[in-house]
Order: C-alpha cells, then structure tokens, then sequence
C-alpha cells in the first residue's frame, strides 16, 4: 500500500505550502513511505485528484485543494482531517495502515479492543480461552445438570430395585421376585378397608351406648322431678290459704267474740 500526497509545488499561496510541509514532515517523522505527486506540472495528476475526491468532501467551488491524501485508490481526506486525526493519535488510522508495536496508536487500539472484548493473553483473549478449554474438557453446565439429574435418577432406581430380593429358581426354571414384607399392595390396602370398617363400627357402638345412658338418665330423673313439682304446689296452695285477706265482718264477729269473753271470764272472777 502506497500513500499519494497530491500537492501542488508551484503554488503561490503560503498557507497551502506551510500544509503541504506539515503533512509531509509528520509523514517522514512517523517513518510511513509516501509519494508526493505534484499536479502543478502533470495533468494528469491534477485530473486524478479531482475526479477521486469524494462530491461530499469537494469545497462549494468544486475544486480540490492540495493536499489531499490518498492510499492507493481510497481517499483517506484533506490537510483538516489529516490535522485532527494527528490531534487525536490516530494518523494510522487516518491512512488506513496498522499501527506499530509500541506506538501511542497500537496502545490506545489495544485499551479499547481489551474493554470491548476482555484482555488479551499469550495473543488470544481470555474469554475465548476459557470458553475453548470449557468445550475440550467437557460439556458446559447445562450438559453438567443434565449428567446429575440422569446420575440422580439412577440411584433413584437402584434404591427402588435394592427392595426387592431375588428368589432362587423353583423346579420350573422361572424366577421370581416378591418385595420385602411379604405384602403386596392390594393386600395392604385391603387391610386398611377392614381397619376403616372396624374403627367405623366401634364409633357406632360408642354413640349407642351414649345414647342408651342419656335415655336411662333421664327416665330416672323424671319420678323425682315430678314429685318435686306436686311439693311445690302443695306449699304454693298452703301459702296461698294463709295469704288469703280477711274481710271486714270477720274482723268484727272475731272482735265481738273476744270481748264477750272477756266478759264471761270477768264475771267468773267476781262471783
């Protein structure tokens, strides 16, 4: 890759010469092979130039001023772009071409590779490391789960199995199986149908003879609370003769009968 310099060495303006000697002098500081191509005394130079300089970056006169940069058919920009990459350290990139090694330019592309992709060991990244180490040593983690689970539910049946002990073969040849107890699940539940029923029964029985006792209770109590209620009528009657009011004329035959005698036992006294 060649970088042109289109410059223009006749030119009667100082401040394109003072440019053209700036790109130029920072060219040669930075070591980067270039070839100056004058289009003051070729045509064809000055044609080239014009018709390869992008229409967005042409000034409103639509013509170029030198310098304008190139590298090999691609247009890198003008002497403003070329100023503001070298303010920024990034002339390599400016020109298209890799920075090298111990350059302000590498360092910087270096801090920036390593914040967008992690750091960087033995010239791979360490991501990219550890995800291959992951992948040659075995399955990621997803994988490893689905390994315990199977392992898991191997044991699982292991365990299931180790319940069950195997017979010795009869006359037959057949061999048999049986679980440990002697019990299979229809006789266990059988068991616990006729354990229901039992419990079911027994509490029938207990509220009968609840229901019997509280009968009996009450037929002994009725004799006595009926003679307790004609008691409390009888004195009810009694009290109420004794409250009865005495009327008047009683009052007066009672009193007439005392004096008389009073008179009587009055008159013993004097005979």
């Amino acid at each position: 890759m060649v970088i042109k310099v289109f410059l223009a060495s006749s030119s009667g303006s100082t401040a394109i010469k003072k440019k053209q000697q700036d790109v130029l002098g920072f060219l040669e500081a930075l070591k980067v092979d270039y070839a100056p191509l004058d289009i003051a005394c070729n045509e064809d130079n000055r044609m080239w130039m014009r018709e390869n300089v992008p229409v967005e970056k042409k000034p409103t006169n639509g013509i170029p001023l030198p310098p304008q940069i190139f590298n090999e058919e691609s247009y890198c920009g003008d002497y403003e772009t070329f100023f503001d990459a070298k303010e920024d350290n990034a002339v390599y990139a400016f020109l298209g071409l890799p920075p090298p090694p111990g350059s302000k330019e590498a360092k910087e592309a270096e801090k920036a590779f390593i914040l967008e992709n992690g750091p960087v060991k033995n010239g791979t990244v360490e991501n990219e490391t550890v995800e291959s180490e992951t992948v040659e040593n075995g399955t990621d983690d997803a994988e490893d789960e689905e390994n315990l689970e199977a392992e898991e539910v191997e044991e699982e049946n292991l365990d299931d199995d180790s319940l069950k002990r195997e017979v010795p073969m009869d006359f037959n040849g057949d061999e048999h199986t049986h679980e440990v107890g002697g019990e299979t699940g229809e006789e266990a539940a059988e068991e616990a149908a006729e354990e229901d029923a039992a419990t079911e029964e027994k509490v029938a029985k207990e509220e009968e003879e609840a229901v019997k006792d509280t009968e009996e209770a009450a037929e002994d109590t009725a004799p006595v609370k009926q003679e307790e209620a004609q008691e409390e009528v009888e004195d009810d009657e009694a009290k109420g003769e004794d409250d009865q009011p005495v009327s008047e004329g009683e009052e007066d035959l009672g009193s007439e009968e005392e004096e008389e005698l009073r008179q009587l036992e009055q008159e013993e006294e004097d005979e």
